[in-house]
Protein backbone atom coordinates (compact mmCIF):
# COMPACT_ATOMS: atom_id res chain seq x y z
CA UNK A 1 0.00 0.00 0.00
CA UNK A 2 1.76 3.53 -0.69
CA UNK A 3 2.27 5.60 2.17
CA UNK A 4 1.23 9.03 2.81
CA UNK A 5 2.17 12.07 5.06
CA UNK A 6 0.70 12.64 7.71
CA UNK A 7 -1.32 15.95 7.61
CA UNK A 8 0.71 18.67 9.69
CA UNK A 9 0.30 19.28 13.20
CA UNK A 10 2.23 22.64 12.93
CA UNK A 11 -0.05 26.25 12.69
CA UNK A 12 0.86 28.02 9.74
CA UNK A 13 3.08 31.41 10.50
CA UNK A 14 0.67 33.65 9.32
CA UNK A 15 -2.43 32.43 11.53
CA UNK A 16 1.07 33.23 14.51
CA UNK A 17 0.81 36.82 12.44
CA UNK A 18 -2.68 38.07 12.32
CA UNK A 19 -2.90 36.59 15.89
CA UNK A 20 -0.14 39.15 16.95
CA UNK A 21 -1.62 41.87 14.71
CA UNK A 22 -4.89 41.16 17.03
CA UNK A 23 -2.82 41.74 19.83
CA UNK A 24 -1.08 44.79 19.69
CA UNK A 25 -4.75 46.12 18.57
CA UNK A 26 -6.77 44.72 20.87
CA UNK A 27 -3.68 46.73 23.45
CA UNK A 28 -4.93 50.06 21.99
CA UNK A 29 -8.58 49.42 21.97
CA UNK A 30 -8.64 48.06 25.75
CA UNK A 31 -6.45 50.57 27.29
CA UNK A 32 -9.24 52.90 26.20
CA UNK A 33 -12.58 50.09 26.53
CA UNK A 34 -11.19 49.60 30.04
CA UNK A 35 -11.98 53.04 31.27
CA UNK A 36 -14.13 54.55 28.62
CA UNK A 37 -17.21 53.95 31.29
CA UNK A 38 -15.39 55.65 33.93
CA UNK A 39 -14.51 58.19 31.79
CA UNK A 40 -18.92 58.49 30.34
CA UNK A 41 -20.01 58.73 33.73
CA UNK A 42 -17.64 60.00 36.12
CA UNK A 43 -16.10 62.82 34.08
CA UNK A 44 -19.01 63.34 31.44
CA UNK A 45 -21.55 62.81 33.15
CA UNK A 46 -23.23 59.73 31.62
CA UNK A 47 -26.18 57.90 32.69
CA UNK A 48 -25.87 53.67 32.77
CA UNK A 49 -28.62 53.96 29.88
CA UNK A 50 -25.94 56.20 27.82
CA UNK A 51 -23.08 53.83 28.19
CA UNK A 52 -25.27 51.27 27.05
CA UNK A 53 -26.51 52.66 24.02
CA UNK A 54 -22.99 53.99 22.96
CA UNK A 55 -21.78 50.49 23.42
CA UNK A 56 -24.51 48.45 21.68
CA UNK A 57 -24.43 51.52 19.14
CA UNK A 58 -20.47 50.83 18.74
CA UNK A 59 -20.73 47.28 18.64
CA UNK A 60 -23.61 46.87 16.81
CA UNK A 61 -21.76 48.83 14.03
CA UNK A 62 -18.74 47.01 13.76
CA UNK A 63 -20.44 43.90 13.47
CA UNK A 64 -23.01 45.23 10.48
CA UNK A 65 -20.27 46.98 8.67
CA UNK A 66 -18.61 43.51 8.21
CA UNK A 67 -21.28 42.07 6.14
CA UNK A 68 -20.26 45.24 3.31
CA UNK A 69 -16.52 44.25 3.83
CA UNK A 70 -16.77 40.38 4.05
CA UNK A 71 -19.19 40.84 0.59
CA UNK A 72 -16.28 43.26 -0.91
CA UNK A 73 -13.24 40.36 -0.05
CA UNK A 74 -14.96 37.73 -1.53
CA UNK A 75 -15.98 39.87 -4.36
CA UNK A 76 -12.34 40.82 -4.97
CA UNK A 77 -10.85 37.63 -3.88
CA UNK A 78 -8.42 39.60 -1.56
CA UNK A 79 -8.64 40.45 2.15
CA UNK A 80 -5.43 41.89 3.13
CA UNK A 81 -6.22 45.66 1.40
CA UNK A 82 -9.69 45.54 3.53
CA UNK A 83 -8.15 43.97 6.83
CA UNK A 84 -4.85 47.04 6.60
CA UNK A 85 -7.71 49.51 5.61
CA UNK A 86 -9.45 48.49 9.22
CA UNK A 87 -6.46 48.20 11.37
CA UNK A 88 -5.40 51.53 10.26
CA UNK A 89 -8.80 53.24 10.86
CA UNK A 90 -9.02 51.80 14.35
CA UNK A 91 -5.92 53.27 15.47
CA UNK A 92 -6.72 56.79 14.04
CA UNK A 93 -9.55 56.88 16.04
CA UNK A 94 -7.35 56.70 19.31
CA UNK A 95 -6.63 60.45 19.49
CA UNK A 96 -10.39 61.44 19.44
CA UNK A 97 -11.06 60.21 22.42
CA UNK A 98 -8.56 61.68 24.18
CA UNK A 99 -10.04 64.95 22.72
CA UNK A 100 -13.14 64.88 23.50
CA UNK A 101 -15.09 66.97 25.51
CA UNK A 102 -18.93 65.70 25.07
CA UNK A 103 -20.70 62.20 24.84
CA UNK A 104 -21.13 63.12 21.09
CA UNK A 105 -17.58 63.23 20.10
CA UNK A 106 -17.22 60.05 22.05
CA UNK A 107 -19.97 58.29 20.22
CA UNK A 108 -18.05 59.57 17.31
CA UNK A 109 -15.11 57.76 17.90
CA UNK A 110 -16.17 55.08 18.98
CA UNK A 111 -18.35 54.52 15.90
CA UNK A 112 -15.32 55.27 13.92
CA UNK A 113 -12.89 52.78 15.92
CA UNK A 114 -15.96 50.19 15.37
CA UNK A 115 -16.29 50.75 11.35
CA UNK A 116 -12.92 50.23 11.28
CA UNK A 117 -12.88 46.99 13.54
CA UNK A 118 -16.05 45.96 11.29
CA UNK A 119 -13.91 46.36 8.16
CA UNK A 120 -11.33 44.26 8.96
CA UNK A 121 -13.10 41.62 11.11
CA UNK A 122 -14.82 39.29 8.20
CA UNK A 123 -11.61 39.68 5.95
CA UNK A 124 -9.33 38.52 8.73
CA UNK A 125 -11.71 35.90 9.98
CA UNK A 126 -11.70 34.74 6.35
CA UNK A 127 -7.99 35.09 5.86
CA UNK A 128 -7.36 32.55 9.03
CA UNK A 129 -9.60 30.81 7.16
CA UNK A 130 -8.07 30.15 4.12
CA UNK A 131 -4.94 30.07 5.64
CA UNK A 132 -5.30 27.14 8.06
CA UNK A 133 -5.52 23.91 6.85
CA UNK A 134 -9.15 22.44 7.36
CA UNK A 135 -7.95 19.63 10.61
CA UNK A 136 -6.79 22.79 12.48
CA UNK A 137 -9.16 25.33 11.18
CA UNK A 138 -10.48 25.12 15.39
CA UNK A 139 -7.21 25.05 17.26
CA UNK A 140 -6.63 28.23 14.04
CA UNK A 141 -8.93 30.55 15.05
CA UNK A 142 -8.24 29.22 18.75
CA UNK A 143 -4.87 30.83 18.55
CA UNK A 144 -5.73 34.07 16.97
CA UNK A 145 -8.78 34.26 19.41
CA UNK A 146 -6.15 33.35 22.39
CA UNK A 147 -3.24 36.14 21.21
CA UNK A 148 -6.15 38.64 20.73
CA UNK A 149 -7.31 38.34 24.40
CA UNK A 150 -4.29 38.41 25.30
CA UNK A 151 -3.70 42.01 24.73
CA UNK A 152 -7.13 42.64 25.54
CA UNK A 153 -5.86 42.01 29.22
CA UNK A 154 -2.42 43.40 28.99
CA UNK A 155 -4.22 46.87 27.55
CA UNK A 156 -6.38 47.31 30.98
CA UNK A 157 -3.36 46.17 33.12
CA UNK A 158 -1.39 49.13 31.03
CA UNK A 159 -4.37 51.42 31.85
CA UNK A 160 -4.26 50.82 35.56
CA UNK A 161 -0.32 51.74 35.60
CA UNK A 162 -0.39 54.72 33.86
CA UNK A 163 -3.78 55.87 35.85
CA UNK A 164 -1.96 55.20 39.00
CA UNK A 165 1.25 57.17 37.51
CA UNK A 166 -0.54 60.01 36.19
CA UNK A 167 -3.21 60.29 38.70
CA UNK A 168 -6.26 59.44 36.89
CA UNK A 169 -5.62 61.30 33.80
CA UNK A 170 -7.69 59.28 31.71
CA UNK A 171 -6.93 61.43 28.62
CA UNK A 172 -3.48 61.01 28.93
CA UNK A 173 -3.76 57.19 29.24
CA UNK A 174 -6.09 57.59 25.92
CA UNK A 175 -2.63 59.58 23.84
CA UNK A 176 -0.46 56.33 25.02
CA UNK A 177 -2.57 53.62 23.16
CA UNK A 178 -2.25 55.29 19.43
CA UNK A 179 1.37 53.33 20.02
CA UNK A 180 0.37 50.28 19.83
CA UNK A 181 -2.16 50.62 17.17
CA UNK A 182 0.07 52.07 14.82
CA UNK A 183 2.41 49.06 15.42
CA UNK A 184 -0.37 46.42 14.61
CA UNK A 185 -1.40 48.23 11.20
CA UNK A 186 2.74 47.90 10.58
CA UNK A 187 3.34 44.30 11.28
CA UNK A 188 0.34 43.57 9.19
CA UNK A 189 1.51 45.70 6.40
CA UNK A 190 4.58 43.51 6.06
CA UNK A 191 4.05 40.47 8.10
CA UNK A 192 1.61 38.78 5.75
CA UNK A 193 1.11 37.64 2.32
CA UNK A 194 -2.20 37.27 0.55
CA UNK A 195 -2.97 33.43 -0.15
CA UNK A 196 -1.74 32.45 -3.54
CA UNK A 197 -5.37 31.37 -4.05
CA UNK A 198 -6.87 34.60 -3.69
CA UNK A 199 -4.24 36.91 -5.27
CA UNK A 200 -5.08 38.58 -8.84
CA UNK A 201 -8.60 36.60 -8.77
CA UNK A 202 -11.92 38.23 -9.55
CA UNK A 203 -14.76 36.69 -8.38
CA UNK A 204 -18.51 37.07 -9.37
CA UNK A 205 -20.86 38.60 -6.90
CA UNK A 206 -21.05 37.04 -3.65
CA UNK A 207 -24.45 38.51 -3.35
CA UNK A 208 -26.42 37.21 -6.22
CA UNK A 209 -29.19 34.97 -5.31
CA UNK A 210 -27.55 31.90 -6.82
CA UNK A 211 -24.38 32.39 -4.65
CA UNK A 212 -26.75 33.37 -1.75
CA UNK A 213 -28.84 29.69 -2.17
CA UNK A 214 -25.46 27.87 -1.70
CA UNK A 215 -25.40 29.05 1.69
CA UNK A 216 -27.67 26.41 3.47
CA UNK A 217 -30.03 25.64 6.42
CA UNK A 218 -26.56 24.63 7.83
CA UNK A 219 -24.56 27.56 8.01
CA UNK A 220 -28.19 30.03 8.92
CA UNK A 221 -28.45 27.90 11.95
CA UNK A 222 -24.98 28.79 13.10
CA UNK A 223 -25.90 32.33 11.92
CA UNK A 224 -29.21 32.18 14.54
CA UNK A 225 -27.95 30.56 17.31
CA UNK A 226 -25.03 33.05 17.12
CA UNK A 227 -27.55 36.21 17.72
CA UNK A 228 -29.37 34.34 20.48
CA UNK A 229 -25.78 33.75 22.14
CA UNK A 230 -24.90 37.41 21.78
CA UNK A 231 -28.83 38.33 23.34
CA UNK A 232 -27.54 36.31 26.37
CA UNK A 233 -24.25 38.66 26.57
CA UNK A 234 -24.63 42.39 26.96
CA UNK A 235 -21.43 44.54 26.69
CA UNK A 236 -18.85 44.45 29.10
CA UNK A 237 -18.84 47.50 29.99
CA UNK A 238 -21.36 46.38 32.51
CA UNK A 239 -18.88 44.52 34.39
CA UNK A 240 -16.90 47.35 34.79
CA UNK A 241 -19.83 49.24 35.98
CA UNK A 242 -20.51 46.46 38.46
CA UNK A 243 -17.05 46.63 39.50
CA UNK A 244 -17.14 50.33 40.16
CA UNK A 245 -19.98 49.59 42.51
CA UNK A 246 -17.66 46.96 44.86
CA UNK A 247 -15.79 50.00 46.08
CA UNK A 248 -12.72 49.76 44.07
CA UNK A 249 -10.35 52.34 44.08
CA UNK A 250 -10.67 53.78 40.42
CA UNK A 251 -7.60 52.97 39.13
CA UNK A 252 -8.07 49.77 39.69
CA UNK A 253 -11.00 49.04 38.20
CA UNK A 254 -9.80 48.43 34.86
CA UNK A 255 -8.18 44.76 36.65
CA UNK A 256 -11.78 43.92 36.46
CA UNK A 257 -10.89 43.63 32.38
CA UNK A 258 -7.82 42.22 32.50
CA UNK A 259 -8.85 39.52 34.98
CA UNK A 260 -11.67 38.31 32.48
CA UNK A 261 -9.61 38.88 29.65
CA UNK A 262 -6.76 36.24 31.39
CA UNK A 263 -8.90 33.59 31.71
CA UNK A 264 -10.39 34.14 28.08
CA UNK A 265 -6.82 33.85 26.53
CA UNK A 266 -6.04 31.15 28.98
CA UNK A 267 -8.97 28.82 27.51
CA UNK A 268 -9.50 29.80 23.87
CA UNK A 269 -7.05 28.11 22.33
CA UNK A 270 -7.92 24.80 24.56
CA UNK A 271 -11.53 24.77 23.88
CA UNK A 272 -10.49 25.62 20.02
CA UNK A 273 -8.55 22.69 19.52
CA UNK A 274 -11.35 20.44 21.74
CA UNK A 275 -13.77 21.86 19.10
CA UNK A 276 -12.13 20.10 16.66
CA UNK A 277 -12.71 16.73 18.30
CA UNK A 278 -16.04 16.91 20.21
CA UNK A 279 -19.66 18.10 19.17
CA UNK A 280 -19.90 21.72 18.75
CA UNK A 281 -23.50 22.10 19.94
CA UNK A 282 -22.48 19.86 23.05
CA UNK A 283 -19.68 22.58 23.74
CA UNK A 284 -21.99 25.42 22.81
CA UNK A 285 -24.65 24.52 25.73
CA UNK A 286 -21.12 23.90 28.24
CA UNK A 287 -20.61 27.64 27.26
CA UNK A 288 -24.38 28.52 28.12
CA UNK A 289 -24.44 26.93 30.94
CA UNK A 290 -21.38 28.77 32.24
CA UNK A 291 -22.82 32.16 30.97
CA UNK A 292 -25.82 31.25 33.17
CA UNK A 293 -23.69 30.76 36.65
CA UNK A 294 -21.47 34.34 35.86
CA UNK A 295 -24.94 35.79 35.52
CA UNK A 296 -26.11 34.66 38.98
CA UNK A 297 -23.05 35.20 40.38
CA UNK A 298 -22.48 38.52 39.29
CA UNK A 299 -26.28 39.51 40.30
CA UNK A 300 -25.87 37.41 44.12
CA UNK A 301 -23.36 40.47 45.28
CA UNK A 302 -21.14 43.66 44.24
CA UNK A 303 -18.56 42.25 46.71
CA UNK A 304 -14.56 42.16 45.26
CA UNK A 305 -14.68 38.59 45.66
CA UNK A 306 -17.91 37.29 44.28
CA UNK A 307 -16.91 39.69 41.31
CA UNK A 308 -13.69 38.09 40.21
CA UNK A 309 -15.69 34.61 40.23
CA UNK A 310 -18.59 36.03 38.27
CA UNK A 311 -15.85 37.48 35.77
CA UNK A 312 -13.55 34.37 35.50
CA UNK A 313 -16.85 32.25 34.60
CA UNK A 314 -17.57 35.11 31.99
CA UNK A 315 -14.08 34.74 30.76
CA UNK A 316 -14.39 30.72 30.57
CA UNK A 317 -17.69 31.26 28.39
CA UNK A 318 -15.92 33.26 26.14
CA UNK A 319 -13.20 30.96 25.53
CA UNK A 320 -15.59 28.11 24.79
CA UNK A 321 -17.73 29.31 22.29
CA UNK A 322 -15.81 32.53 20.47
CA UNK A 323 -13.63 30.98 18.39
CA UNK A 324 -16.32 27.97 17.98
CA UNK A 325 -18.89 29.66 16.85
CA UNK A 326 -15.84 31.33 14.22
CA UNK A 327 -15.18 27.99 13.27
CA UNK A 328 -19.00 26.61 12.61
CA UNK A 329 -19.19 29.50 9.85
CA UNK A 330 -15.99 28.72 8.29
CA UNK A 331 -17.18 24.88 8.26
CA UNK A 332 -20.67 25.74 6.57
CA UNK A 333 -19.90 27.87 4.37
CA UNK A 334 -18.35 27.65 1.17
CA UNK A 335 -14.38 28.99 0.31
CA UNK A 336 -15.26 31.77 -1.81
CA UNK A 337 -18.35 33.26 -0.07
CA UNK A 338 -16.73 32.92 3.78
CA UNK A 339 -16.07 36.58 3.80
CA UNK A 340 -20.05 37.21 2.94
CA UNK A 341 -21.08 34.31 5.52
CA UNK A 342 -18.87 36.04 8.05
CA UNK A 343 -20.61 39.05 7.23
CA UNK A 344 -24.07 38.05 7.77
CA UNK A 345 -22.94 35.93 10.60
CA UNK A 346 -22.01 39.40 12.50
CA UNK A 347 -24.87 41.55 11.16
CA UNK A 348 -27.47 39.37 13.02
CA UNK A 349 -25.31 39.98 16.16
CA UNK A 350 -24.47 42.97 15.80
CA UNK A 351 -28.27 43.47 16.00
CA UNK A 352 -28.76 41.19 18.83
CA UNK A 353 -25.74 43.15 20.45
CA UNK A 354 -27.05 46.48 20.30
CA UNK A 355 -30.85 45.25 21.46
CA UNK A 356 -29.33 43.34 24.80
CA UNK A 357 -26.66 46.81 25.86
CA UNK A 358 -29.87 49.26 25.10
CA UNK A 359 -31.79 46.51 27.72
CA UNK A 360 -29.20 45.84 29.76
CA UNK A 361 -29.07 49.69 30.39
CA UNK A 362 -32.46 50.47 30.43
CA UNK A 363 -32.93 47.79 33.35
CA UNK A 364 -29.74 48.58 35.10
CA UNK A 365 -31.16 52.25 35.73
CA UNK A 366 -34.87 51.55 36.61
CA UNK A 367 -34.40 48.45 38.50
CA UNK A 368 -30.73 47.77 39.43
CA UNK A 369 -27.49 45.70 38.90
CA UNK A 370 -28.35 42.70 39.95
CA UNK A 371 -31.71 42.61 38.24
CA UNK A 372 -29.63 43.35 34.75
CA UNK A 373 -27.65 40.13 34.91
CA UNK A 374 -30.92 38.04 35.91
CA UNK A 375 -32.10 39.38 32.85
CA UNK A 376 -28.67 37.93 31.44
CA UNK A 377 -29.72 34.71 32.59
CA UNK A 378 -33.28 34.94 31.31
CA UNK A 379 -31.76 35.05 27.79
CA UNK A 380 -29.24 32.56 28.07
CA UNK A 381 -32.42 30.04 28.86
CA UNK A 382 -33.61 30.91 26.09
CA UNK A 383 -30.86 30.47 23.67
CA UNK A 384 -30.61 27.02 25.41
CA UNK A 385 -33.98 26.04 24.47
CA UNK A 386 -33.40 27.10 20.70
CA UNK A 387 -30.21 24.94 20.55
CA UNK A 388 -32.24 22.16 22.04
CA UNK A 389 -35.44 22.92 19.69
CA UNK A 390 -32.71 22.99 16.63
CA UNK A 391 -30.98 19.51 17.67
CA UNK A 392 -34.78 17.98 17.72
CA UNK A 393 -35.61 18.84 14.33
CA UNK A 394 -32.44 17.41 13.09
CA UNK A 395 -32.84 14.57 14.78
CA UNK A 396 -36.43 14.27 13.20
CA UNK A 397 -35.50 15.52 9.74
CA UNK A 398 -32.60 12.16 10.03
CA UNK A 399 -35.18 9.69 11.22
Amino acid sequence: MPQYPAPSQRIPTGIWVLGFVSLLMDVSSEMIHSLLPLFMVTTLGASALMVGMIEGLAEATALIVKVFSGVLSDYLGRRKGLALFGYALGALSKPLFALAPTLGVVLGARLLDRVGKGIRGAPRDALVADIAPPHLRGAAFGLRQALDTVGAFLGPLLAVALMFWWANDFRAVFWVALIPGLLAVALLLFGIREPAGHRDVRRHNPIRRENLRRLDGNYWSVVAIGALFTLARFSEAFLVLRAEQSGMALALVPLVMVAMNLIYAATAYPFGKLSDVMSHRRLLVYGLLVLVAADLVLAASAHWAVLLLGVALWGIHMGMTQGLLATMVADTAPADLRGTAFGFFNLLSGIALLLASATAGLVWDRYGAAWTFYGGAAFCGLALLGLFWRSRQRAAVNR
